[in-house]
């Protein structure tokens, strides 16, 4: 029916033909979109081993593809996705482009006691079959706040973001300039060393230095830790360009005690969310009067169990085959975010907890350590 007012505003028919035409449709507009963002943000993927590159002695690179064929959801250089193996799951960084859909790289390096990463180099072939969640993750290049001129310090295998940074830059020909200041142990531990090099004398734009901390006599480049003083003779004055940070944990309070010490700004400083804390009790709101390795109980709807207080919470449960969502395992994502209803945990440094997150209760149970028995809203 047409609406008395019709008449009086410009292009009233045309509306009215429109809602009549949406009225009549009866289309399952909310499947169709549920598809389209599964498309984009699956929550699981199936993705099977096409090939495995042995990079060093340690390291190897998983090419993973969709089973079945077809292109995998886009990504940004620097996200990551969350493997699930071994009655747990571990995030790591895509190395490969994003440029090229067709599979996603996962560089892989063996450390003592890893879990999930010597597990991965030991048992993964050509075949099998890995269950992951989609990238995600906000450790990528922003082009309006992070600038067209930055410098990435890497450590170990956390030079597999900035690999696929820089074969971003290379694909999609942009015109960033990428400075790679890369530590190493020794110079067999070098990731991507040939492709880098090769990389960095065709593309102007980017520029590759190597650290080697304990080198041997042929090596003539530059040699220790990453100090300001190294820093600075290979990047000269960073003014204000923002730096990335990826490795071992402990390459992170290292990097930012020595950036900050030149000056330069915090906020120019990003660093990639790498897991739980190594020894929570060196952190400074550990309360030094409670004895880290005494057990505790947590209760949940499934029953109760014991663990010690510097387990995080979410091992814990994963022990118990309780498994909350979870993906960067770093207290970032908030996927894994428990309630608890009584008792107390140290939530640590790493936690980005949320103002609702403290007021009702709520933490990130990859990085929070039960302090006294707790009784979770799981």
């Amino acid at each position: 029916m047409k609406h008395p007012l019709a008449d009086q505003f410009d292009g009233a028919a045309q509306i009215q033909e429109e809602l009549e035409a949406r009225a009549a449709d009866t289309s399952d507009h909310p499947a169709r979109t549920r598809l389209t963002v599964d498309a984009f943000h699956p929550k699981r993927l199936t993705l099977t081993v096409a090939e495995v590159i042995t990079e060093t002695a340690t390291t190897r690179t998983f090419r993973l593809q969709r089973s079945g064929g077809g292109n995998l959801p886009p990504f940004l250089a620097g996200q990551y996705i969350n493997v699930f193996v071994d009655r747990t799951s571990r995030p790591f960084a895509i190395s490969s482009s994003p440029a090229r859909l067709d599979h996603y790289d996962l560089t892989v390096r063996r450390v003592p006691h890893g879990r999930v990463s010597n597990h991965l180099i030991d048992t993964l072939t050509v075949g099998a079959v890995l269950t992951t969640t989609g990238p995600m993750g906000t450790f990528h290049h922003n082009p309006l706040f992070h600038g067209d001129d930055v410098v990435f310090l890497a450590g170990g295998s956390g030079v597999a973001p900035a690999m696929s940074m820089i074969r971003d830059i290379v694909d999609h020909s942009l015109k960033r300039r990428f400075h790679l200041i890369y530590g190493s142990r020794n110079i067999g531990d070098v990731i991507f060393r040939a492709e880098l090099e090769t990389l960095a004398a065709d593309h102007p734009y980017i520029r590759v230095d190597h650290v080697i901390l304990t080198p041997s006599s042929e090596w003539a480049g530059p040699t220790g830790l990453l100090t300001s003083r190294t820093l600075t003779m290979l990047a000269g004055t960073l003014d204000h360009r923002m730096v990335y940070v990826c490795g071992p944990q402990a390459l992170y309070p290292y990097a930012l005690a020595q950036l900050t010490g030149l000056g330069h700004p915090r906020s120019r400083i990003r660093f990639e969310a790498n897991g739980a804390p190594t020894d929570p009790t060196t952190q400074p709101h550990w309360p030094s009067s409670i004895d880290p390795a005494e057990e505790v109980t947590v209760t949940t709807r499934a029953g109760s169990f014991r663990t010690p207080r510097n387990r995080p919470l979410l091992d814990a449960l994963e022990d118990q085959d309780i498994r909350p969502e979870a993906a960067c395992r770093s207290g970032e994502c908030s996927l894994c975010r428990v309630r608890v209803r009584k008792g107390r945990v140290h939530n640590a440094e790493e936690a980005q907890l949320r103002l609702s997150d403290e007021k009702f209760g709520y933490t990130h149970s990859c990085v929070a350590y039960p302090l006294t028995d707790l009784e979770l809203d799981l």
